[in-house]
């Protein structure tokens, strides 16, 4: 205990003397401990020097033990997993040799907080831990594999995520990589192909860390042969090159690991050191830019992959009970549908700082919208910025002049198309009028099922008017009935943005494979639209 406390104090003294900053913001160089080479650049504006260790024999010096620890964070069905009762999820965990194995959370669909974790004490010398992760569902006589994994190949492989963490820097890539279709974190079984296959898809959110002296999350190695900041000291928060967004948020989303070529190595995406014009940057194309993803951040914004976030906000329901509110599951039901294609789908009902509930008005004019829009959206802010980040979907007793529709915001001469309005009046009475044939489309005869895929439909649906969705199968009014001609043309068109589907529980839009008038509505998603502009 004695030698190991004068080895910790000896590290210090000789940290203090070398270590000259005391934060990011008074940085110094210090000796270089790594070989950084020359590589192609994919973006003139990015530094993607690769950077590889020459050796080491200790990583964290100020540790006695690093202790890597794998946190499941949410674990979510994305197809039918067991047909009579929701999945028996449980998690299998391997880091390095040593398996790890949750309890079960028994009939759950959704996962939300699972607070289960592995961890495991790695050699200070060995760079790289192996991880992998695997979803399990617990059955009577054999359980199954459920997949994750955006892996090819046998059964295990095909469905279960492996993973490379380095304890250098506290990065991890394989079948999670940074800059990835579906998050950095997020595993997504659908992104073998497999969305109209029944394996047993699921999502699932973790994260990898370590422990390390200052509580900062960077890595002792980190701080020291990359970052040129002190170990000791927490830097959380800093911005030392003052571009708007703190070392962490480019920590997380700044620093990559290439496998391939002559040059494998760490590569900076962003540099803390650096300034960055963040607002002029977009990498995902969601209509968000770099400096909305960090204030999102909070809520699971990642710069890489498409984020949508809906603000709803509820009319209360009037003297004689007229109205109602949509049910929850609806908002589970669209998550889905979008997480199958790597859109996360953000409900604000008032989890996120909004979901206003606004006064009972039996008939609207469209100036309500406009005031209501800037009362309970905006909280009279012109410049509130959560326009251009967030839709926003009000829910009334009647409509104006339809039971659904999108609009544009105006403010300033600047127009957003971000609007939508879905009245209750009308859908509380869709959901009861053919329990029979719908409950057969639907596939449930759950009252309250039928109630949250009547209003997924129509949310999913005028949502995709502000997604820019349009083809000659949309809001077309004579695809309804059997006896109409348009209904057997267009039947190819599975979307939700056809009249014929938007009510029997396809929620989704079509990818454009069902043959002759089919149209892609999913590759034809503008999300930028959300930002304000001239009008066009």
């Amino acid at each position: 205990m004695m030698k190991k406390s004068v080895k910790i104090i000896c590290t210090l003294l000789i940290l203090t003397t070398m270590v000259l900053p005391v934060s990011a913001l008074a940085r110094q160089k210090q000796p270089v401990t790594f070989t950084k080479q020359s590589t192609e650049i994919y973006n003139p504006q990015i530094n993607r020097n690769v950077i590889t260790p020459l050796s080491c024999t200790d990583f964290d010096p100020l540790v006695d033990n690093i202790t890597v620890t794998v946190a499941i964070n949410e674990i979510r069905a994305l197809k039918t997993i067991d047909i009579l009762s929701g999945p028996d999820f449980y998690v299998k965990v391997k880091i390095n040799d040593q398996t790890h194995i949750s309890d079960i959370w028994e009939n759950m669909q959704y996962v939300e907080h699972p607070n289960w974790s592995a961890s495991c004490v790695v050699p200070k010398d060995k760079e790289f831990v192996n991880v992998s992760i695997e979803l399990w569902d617990k059955n009577t006589g054999f359980d199954r594999l459920c997949d994750i994994s955006p892996d090819y190949g046998n059964y295990t492989q095909a469905r279960t995520a492996e993973l490379t963490y380095s304890i250098a820097t506290g990065i991890w890539w394989g079948d999670d990589y940074l800059e990835d279709p579906s998050g950095y974190g997020r595993l997504n079984g659908c992104d073998d192909n497999s969305i109209h296959e029944p394996e047993r898809d699921c999502e699932l959110f973790f994260t990898i860390s370590q422990n390390d002296f200052d509580g900062d999350g960077l890595p002792y190695w980190l701080e020291v042969n990359m970052y040129n900041t002190s170990p000791l000291i927490n830097n959380r928060g800093e911005d030392a090159d003052n571009d708007g967004i703190p070392i962490e948020w480019e920590y997380t989303f700044g620093l990559t690991y290439i496998e391939w070529g002559h040059d494998e190595g760490y590569y900076f995406i962003y540099d803390p050191f650096d300034w960055e014009n963040y607002t002029a940057l977009d990498e995902d194309e969601d209509g968000l830019n770099d400096i909305e993803e960090y204030k999102a951040w909070q809520w699971g914004s990642d710069p890489f992959r498409q984020d949508m976030f809906i603000e709803i906000d509820q009319m209360a329901k009037g003297p004689n009970g007229e109205g109602a509110f949509v049910p929850v599951q609806t908002y589970d039901m669209l998550r889905t549908s979008y997480a199958k294609q790597n859109i996360f789908w953000h409900i604000d009902d008032g989890r996120l700082g909004g979901g206003e509930i606004i006064p009972f008005k039996e008939n609207i004019e469209d100036e309500d919208l406009d005031q209501w829009y800037m009362a309970y959206f905006m909280h009279g802010d012109i410049h509130n910025w959560r326009r251009g980040v967030f839709h926003w979907a009000i829910i009334t007793y009647n409509g104006t002049w339809a039971k659904g529709f999108a609009f544009s915001s105006r403010i300033n001469g600047m127009w957003a198309l971000d609007c939508f309005l879905v009245s209750t009046s009308y859908h509380e009475m869709r959901s009861k009028i053919f329990p029979m044939i719908d409950g057969c489309y639907r596939r449930t005869f759950n009252r309250e099922l039928n109630r949250a895929c009547v209003y997924a439909g129509a949310m999913m649906h005028e949502t995709g008017h502000t997604l820019g969705l349009y083809s000659p199968g949309v809001d077309n009014s004579q695809t309804i009935w059997p006896w109409q001609t348009d209904f057997w043309r267009y039947g190819p068109y599975k979307s939700v943005m056809n009249y014929r589907y938007i009510y029997n529980g396809v929620n989704d839009y079509s990818d454009g494979s069902h043959g002759k008038n089919d149209f892609d509505d999913w590759s034809a998603i503008d999300l930028t639209l959300i930002n304000p502009r001239i009008h066009w």
